[in-house]
């Protein structure tokens, strides 16, 4: 009957399906018997029947192919039920395409048979075939059911189609499907899930009756277009509704959180995980070491890797990211060396956390190796992994090696590489080079706005300032206005933000009286002003009273009048600190004797009695 081989995913629907060779171990002459012979064909279905589901369930894929084996012997295989049982199990063992052969093989093909390969394919994400069964179960006039829409959508997700999904929800309604309430969440989840969440919201609003899986899927839509508010307020409605929310639920909220660096907040949904017995779910985990390592509470983020005693992949992951951003490199190369003792896999997110961190702290021989060690897992680079090792290469100079990389690139250089290139050029000077990058960089054609800074910046940097000029016209023609550098922090329920030279805080006089004695302080300690950060066309004293009042130094200035002495300064920033006020803070740290956590757009920085993890490098 069936061996089960490795197949190939299949790209396209059209394409002709491989098939696996049909050979099953022939049963062992003395293996036990399963059954009594002389036992009547209804007693030995039912028996069959029951002993398939406990097989699925203990996933004993070698006690499944023994029954399969039996099956055929016994002739029952023609029966809808057991090929459904079959399709199942073989599903369920990660084997979707040995429940393709069950069922093409199968005899009759009732709408449970065709529910069950749909499945089968949108369980194991293959979404393309799950969508093709789907078109010819509709195309032999077999109606779909509340088991069948399901995977459909759950396929059209994964596709990120929505126009296939839109179809598959028109047919719903066609067939009245879509007020059950089953049916109805997966269009939730699959609007959502494909970045359509005024469609989710809608079909949501509509909804007779919804489920966990309704509410969970709206919450998630809105995490995920960064409407954190909504995701919130929605999800407190769902408590106030004693809806029994589940680890999906908790995981989108907790998303928004880490996204909004919400650590009061996160830490009380944590503590509700707790009360529902949800923290020791992976997909929380996960979520939690996320919500923590963004807040920059990292040693929280360790205790929860360490409490969940089941790790899923996206576990590691989380934790390898968080090491990374927190500049604890060694210990991100001993998580990846246990998950290859565990036996699992890395993929594409894993390599890109390991270069991450290589990238951070200058291992460039390390990330080379890691960069290679790709291929033995089969896995392509992709344009994220070009860019981790441009940054790589150019963040330790080796700017003509990050240049032939590029063009060496087997697809084309993407923004972000260029991006990454760019951000070499300036950190090592080389104002020329990342000119005529520059140059390179418009070929492409329409570029996005935070490339155009870069652009514009580099020009500016190497005295072409005509160029610089066009660039930012460029932005404004587009009606795209550079990103305002914002830096926020958090007390209790109060999330207070500062812009560069912000005076509309209700304590600005006493943060700017602080700051003034701050910059005294420092500067007795051996500060000096490093104006070449300035890149605007102004005289010395502008550029000193600019850099000056950066919104990290209001921030933190908010932090010292405000906070108590033991607790840690944790200031969050939307875009790179820049250069002087790296200096400055590190300054700052040692003159107050405070411990002061930056978290920029790329990494965290914890300053402490005057030095930086980062050790200058980032």
């Amino acid at each position: 009957m069936l061996r089960p081989l490795p197949i190939t995913p299949l790209q396209d629907p059209t394409e002709q399906y491989p098939h696996p060779s049909p050979s099953l171990p022939p049963v062992p002459k003395h293996s036990p018997n399963l059954f009594n012979h002389h036992s009547s064909f209804e007693l030995n279905y039912r028996n069959v029947c029951n002993l398939l589901l406990s097989i699925t369930r203990s996933r004993s894929l070698p006690k499944g192919l023994q029954l399969h084996a039996h099956i055929v012997k016994s002739g029952i295989q023609t029966i809808p039920l057991v090929s459904h049982h079959l399709i199942n199990f073989y599903s369920k063992s990660q084997l979707p395409f040995c429940s393709r052969q069950v069922f093409d093989e199968a005899a009759r093909k009732s709408a449970t048979t065709w529910s069950s390969i749909i499945s089968a394919f949108a369980q194991n994400e293959f979404p393309w075939q799950a969508v093709d069964y789907f078109r010819r179960m509709v195309s032999g006039c077999v109606l779909p059911d509340d088991h069948i829409f399901p995977s459909a959508t759950k396929a059209c997700a994964i596709l990120g189609r929505c126009d296939v999904g839109r179809s598959v929800h028109s047919l719903a309604v066609k067939t009245g499907f879509d007020v059950d309430v089953f049916v109805g969440s997966s269009l939730v989840d699959m609007y959502a899930k494909c970045g359509e969440v005024r469609d989710a919201r809608q079909m949501f609003d509509e909804m007779p009756e919804r489920n966990v899986v309704s509410w969970s899927g709206m919450i998630y839509g809105y995490a995920q277009m960064g409407e954190d508010e909504e995701a919130l307020v929605l999800f407190k409605q769902a408590l106030l509704g004693d809806l029994d929310v589940n680890d999906f639920t908790f995981s989108s909220v907790l998303r928004v959180c880490s996204n909004s660096t919400l650590l009061e907040l996160g830490k009380q949904i944590h503590g509700l995980c707790f009360k529902t017995n949800y923290d020791s779910s992976s997909f929380v985990g996960s979520s939690l070491i996320s919500l923590y390592s963004k807040c920059g509470v990292i040693e929280e983020a360790y205790q929860v890797f360490g409490e969940i005693p089941v790790k899923n992949l996206g576990m590691w992951n989380a934790m390898m990211i968080a090491c990374a951003q927190h500049s604890h490199t060694q210990k991100a190369f001993e998580l990846f060396k246990q998950m290859e003792r565990c036996g699992m896999k890395p993929n594409f997110i894993s390599f890109l956390s390991i270069l991450y961190a290589c990238s951070h702290a200058g291992l460039v021989r390390e990330g080379e190796y890691y960069f290679e060690l790709m291929k033995k897992y089969g896995i392509e680079p992709e344009h994220q992994h070009f860019s981790s090792m441009v940054d790589l290469l150019g963040r330790a100079g080796k700017l003509d090696d990050a240049l032939s990389l590029v063009n060496k690139m087997p697809i084309p250089p993407t923004q972000s590489v260029w991006g990454a290139f760019l951000t070499g050029c300036r950190i090592h000077n080389k104002t020329e080079l990342a000119a005529l990058a520059a140059d390179r960089v418009l070929e492409l054609g329409s570029v996005s706005s935070g490339l155009q800074v870069l652009l514009s910046n580099a020009y500016a940097a190497a005295g072409r300032y005509e160029e610089a000029a066009k660039a930012r016209k460029m932005l404004r023609d587009q009606g795209v206005k550079k990103e305002t550098g914002l830096s926020w922090v958090e007390e209790g329920n109060r999330v207070h933000t500062f812009t560069s030279g912000d005076q509309s805080h209700a304590k600005a006089k006493e943060i700017y009286q602080k700051l003034d004695e701050l910059g005294e302080q420092i500067e007795r300690a051996g500060y000096v002003a490093d104006t070449s950060f300035v890149l605007q066309e102004v005289d010395r004293e502008e550029k000193n009273r600019t850099i000056r009042y950066h919104s990290e130094r209001l921030a933190i200035a908010f932090c010292l009048i405000t906070f108590p002495l033991e607790r840690p300064i944790r200031v969050m920033k939307n875009l790179r600190v820049c250069g002087d006020c790296h200096s400055a803070i590190k300054l700052m740290s040692k003159c107050t004797g405070r411990a002061i956590i930056v978290r920029d757009n790329n990494r965290f920085h914890r300053f402490e009695d005057g030095k930086c993890s980062c050790g200058d490098y980032w």
